[in-house]
């Protein structure tokens, strides 16, 4: 399948581009409809999306610049084409939620009743934007004889864009009900979806063959194992809370 979906004046634009564009809007509709169920002022979050939007591009871009530094030392004009790829999600979500801690704060918002808003949508958004790795051709697993298996450069391997595609998924079905059905404390749901993410990413980084690395770790597994501690420090501190 052709990377470029159409061309604007001679511009090309890349269906990961528009993939990633129709997450966003999925996912702010999502998002603003459980805001306006759950109390919270519309334009409050729409104010924190024009800033955390921009933040988690910019995120993303550095934390695959810094990890890919070897690189990008040599050829310091690259990092800022952005069109060339290279983006991860980890440093979307790490400068998206610094972002949200520190509008939240200065709005007087509670920053848990707001990630508990996002959760669900962003990681709908991370499980269509997957697709766009799949017609990149990218982000492919290592050599399998698996039947579910895709040919790559001739050769068949993991499609670990969709098992995370499907994993993610799966994740948001079960936070939309948990939300609905068992959360009882704010926090609840970005904590749930830190490890259950978290947990997701790290069986697949395993067979993925383009990690980002840090001497012999993958980043990404590193990061998992991080966020899954943090995750579940949340949830406890916060059912805890709850108790008290």
């Amino acid at each position: 399948m052709d990377p470029v979906a159409f061309k604007i004046f001679g511009i090309e634009v890349m269906w990961y581009g528009v993939l990633i564009s129709i997450g966003v809007i999925i996912g702010t509709f999502l998002a603003l409809r459980e805001a306006r169920r759950v109390g919270v002022d519309e334009n409050d979050f729409i104010d924190l999306l024009l800033f955390a939007i921009p933040a988690a591009v910019i995120g993303a871009r550095a934390y695959y610049v810094i990890f890919s530094w070897d690189y990008y030392k040599d050829n310091p004009i690259q990092i800022l084409n952005f069109r060339g790829g290279g983006l991860a999600i980890h440093g979307a979500i790490i400068a998206a939620a610094i972002t949200a801690i520190i509008f939240t704060r200065i709005r007087g918002l509670d920053f848990w009743k707001i990630a508990d808003i996002a959760s669900p949508s962003l990681i709908l958004g991370q499980s269509i934007g997957r697709w766009g790795n799949y017609i990149n051709q990218e982000a492919y697993g290592i050599p399998t004889d698996l039947p579910w298996g895709i040919m790559v450069n001739g050769v068949k391997v993991h499609p670990t864009f969709l098992y995370e595609s499907i994993g993610d998924f799966i994740v948001f079905l079960f936070l939309i009900w948990y939300r609905r059905n068992k959360a009882k404390e704010s926090g609840e749901i970005f904590s749930l979806y830190l490890i259950l993410y978290s947990l997701i990413r790290f069986f697949v980084e395993g067979l993925r063959t383009d990690s980002l690395m840090l001497g012999p770790v993958r980043v990404a597994q590193l990061v998992s194992i991080i966020s899954i501690i943090i995750g579940l420090t949340f949830l406890f501190a916060r059912k805890r809370k709850k108790e008290i």
